[in-house]
Formats: C-alpha cells, sequence, structure tokens
C-alpha cells in the first residue's frame, strides 16, 4: 500500500511540473506579454497606443468650454475669435488648456506676427469663428472622421470651424521630434489653426533648416529640425507647397 502511494505522489509532481513548463513556454521570457500582445502599429504611423497609457483614450464626448475672454492678440488686421473646450473625463483642465493656446496664439512668432490678423479668445459659441478642441484619440477620430479625415486615433485634425488636438499628442507629442514637450503643443496649436487660416501643408525646405509650421512634422521632420512658429528671426518661414493634401 505504501509503494502504491509513493508511485500515485510520484505522478502527481511529474503532471504538475510539467503543467509549469507549458505554461512558462506559453508565457514568453519573464515580464513580457505574449506575442500576439505586443504586436501593434508602430508610432507615427497610426493607431499603435491600443495598450495601457496615462490618459483615457476614451472620453464622454462632452466638452468643457473655458470661461471669459482674453485680451486682443495682436496689433492690426481683422479680429478673428476662438473658443477653447476640453473633453470631460480627460484629466486637463480648460482654463489651463486656454491660457496654453493663448500663450501659443498671442506669441510675437505666431500668426498674429503679420500684423494683418488679430486674435481673440471667446467664450460664447455664437461669438466664435472656430473653435480649438482638446479631446482624447477616439473622440477626435471620430469628430475628424466625420469632416472625411483619417487620424487613425494618432494625430490632430482642422475641419471648417474645428481645430481637433489630439489628447495623446498634446501629453506625448512624438518619437524622435528632437524637441521639448512645450516646442511640439506650440507647433499642433499653429498647425491645425494656420489651416483654419487658409494655409496648406509644405515640405522641408533643406536638410538643418527649421521645418515650416505647415510641414506635417508628426510624421517626421525630413532633415528638418523642429520648428513650431510660422515666423521665425521675424520673417515668415515657408516650405513649397505639397499638393494634393
Amino acid at each position: 500500500m505504501r509503494d502504491r502511494r509513493i508511485v500515485r505522489l510520484g505522478l502527481v509532481v511529474i503532471l504538475a511540473a510539467s503543467a509549469a513548463v507549458a505554461l512558462d513556454r506559453a508565457s514568453g521570457p519573464a515580464g513580457e506579454p505574449s506575442t500576439s500582445t505586443r504586436a501593434g502599429t508602430a508610432h507615427g504611423a497610426g493607431a499603435g497606443e491600443r495598450g495601457h497609457t496615462p490618459y483615457p483614450r476614451a472620453g464622454a464626448g462632452a466638452f468643457t468650454t473655458a470661461d471669459g475672454d482674453s485680451p486682443v492678440l495682436g496689433a492690426d488686421g481683422p479680429l478673428r475669435r476662438y473658443r477653447v473646450a476640453v473633453e470631460q473625463g480627460t484629466g486637463q483642465d480648460a482654463a489651463a488648456f486656454a491660457a496654453a493656446v493663448d500663450g501659443v496664439l498671442g506669441d510675437r512668432r505666431s500668426w498674429i506676427a503679420s500684423e494683418e490678423l488679430r486674435m481673440q479668445r471667446v467664450a460664447e459659441a455664437d461669438a466664435a469663428d472656430f473653435t480649438v478642441y482638446l479631446a482624447t484619440p477616439d473622440t477626435s477620430e471620430r469628430m475628424c472622421a466625420e469632416g472625411g479625415l483619417s487620424t487613425e486615433g494618432y494625430t490632430s485634425c482642422r475641419l471648417p470651424g474645428q481645430v481637433i488636438i489630439n489628447l495623446a499628442r498634446w501629453l506625448e507629442a512624438v518619437p524622435d521630434y528632437g524637441a521639448p514637450l512645450e516646442i511640439y503643443r506650440a507647433y499642433v496649436v499653429n498647425h491645425e489653426v494656420g489651416h483654419e487660416l487658409g494655409e496648406g501643408h509644405q515640405a522641408c525646405p533643406g536638410p538643418g533648416e527649421p521645418a515650416p509650421v505647415m510641414q506635417q512634422q508628426t510624421y517626421g521632420l525630413e532633415g528638418c529640425a523642429a520648428n513650431a512658429w510660422p515666423y521665425v528671426d521675424g520673417s515668415r518661414h515657408e516650405g513649397d507647397p505639397v499638393p494634393g493634401i
């Protein structure tokens, strides 16, 4: 009887060890997910941020508008009024985002440097020419798609009367941008507002030169240096037009 118990105990130990080996092989090396969860679209090319992120991918779809009006920004020219709104559930403060947008659009290197344009933030929708939205990746993708634009939840976009800033880009910029987050934030605001002002995409003018603000810097610099501003050293900085986009 004792011999049978020993044999049975030995079989249990062997079966348990075999199961542990099989589980270890299925899980991969320690600290790594399985192959099926590691695959994804590369950053810079689309929606490769479906895993854990420090921000919500989706929000309420409703927005909180920043209160109050800013001073008029710029010295001369027609006045363009804008609102600022932040998607609820993002953890972002509407007043803080509005202050950042005001700081970019009121900078002497921004669009007002032409002295042919003034800007002002307003709180009332009826008074605004366009709205700058800060939206989660899923919400921004849906909003942009309503205008026929595919962002894959990765890029920001502009539709008539709507400048839509992707929350992920606002918080993380893009890999290999080569400049601080604040520079990317100024770039994305100036770029999308530039579209609202009628500007099209432009190409890098040459290796090492500042990238035009209307270059699609989110997708790469093409040899240029990161640049957030339409005016560099007091002059408008541009590249050749990129047709068709």
